[in-house]
């Protein structure tokens, strides 16, 4: 009979944890659930993506770390940030600053430094790292704008600032500031295309971004073109 007993509560409390979980997040983390709905096609189901949703257990988490180290709790947001290191595979510092309707595309390998700020609507991809280039102090860390794509593998690293509206490729290696509205790919990156005015909404079609070598392999071409056909004519007139 007790046995049942325990067996019955124990059923009651599994399936009354998920419901508290879609509770508190529904209340305390719209904005996060929101994003996930925005930039994931395949998120379908609210109840699916709060229980299944490693990235979003990570900002979550962030969020709940990220308080307590600005209360100066110790030990524990470090902690805190460990466990969701080891449960989510996102790494981020609980002193990283990060704004609204932060988004993280499948997380895997994710690293997030101390003292990096980012802004609102910011969207990345597995694999990126936004760190430090060295042991420097204080502030070390890149600082991102809002409405900023970041691809999957993509390193941002140093003490830098990148713009608003920045689309940064797959795999591009930043080092250097930013300006607002631009698309940087490459190692190091280069930025291959600013556009100079406000982009409308989130643009996280990132594979297909120019190819700045491509692009002068194909102009120095086109110029050898030129040559070529300038000297035909002038071995033309030389030979009339």
């Amino acid at each position: 009979m007790i046995f049942f007993q325990v067996l019955l509560s124990l059923i009651v409390i599994l399936l009354g944890v998920p419901f508290m979980l879609l509770l508190v997040a529904s209340v305390f983390f719209t904005k996060e659930i929101k994003a996930v709905f925005e930039r994931d096609p395949a998120a379908t189901n609210y109840f699916e993506v709060l229980l299944t949703y490693s990235s979003l257990h990570a900002i979550i988490l962030h969020r709940v770390a990220n308080r307590l180290y600005k209360s100066k709790v110790p030990f524990l947001p470090r902690f805190i940030s460990q466990m969701s290191r080891f449960i989510t595979h996102v790494e981020i510092h609980p002193g990283a600053q990060i704004g609204q309707e932060f988004f993280i595309d499948h997380g895997a390998g994710v690293v997030i430094g101390e003292t990096t700020i980012i802004g609102d609507k910011v969207t990345v991809f597995q694999g990126i790292t936004l760190g430090g280039t060295g042991k420097e102090k204080g502030k070390r860390h890149p600082t991102i704008g809002s409405n900023v794509v970041v691809g999957a593998g993509a390193k941002v690293l140093g003490n830098i600032n990148i713009g608003d509206n920045v689309n940064i490729g797959a795999n591009a290696v930043v080092i250097r500031d930013v300006p607002s509205d631009s698309t940087v790919v490459g190692i190091p990156g280069r930025i291959a295309k600013k556009q100079g005015k406000k982009v409308i909404g989130i643009n996280i079609d990132y594979t297909n971004l120019p190819d700045p070598l491509m692009e002068r392999l194909e102009n120095l071409q086109q110029e050898i073109d030129v040559i070529e056909k300038e000297i035909k004519i002038h071995k033309e007139n030389k030979s009339g």
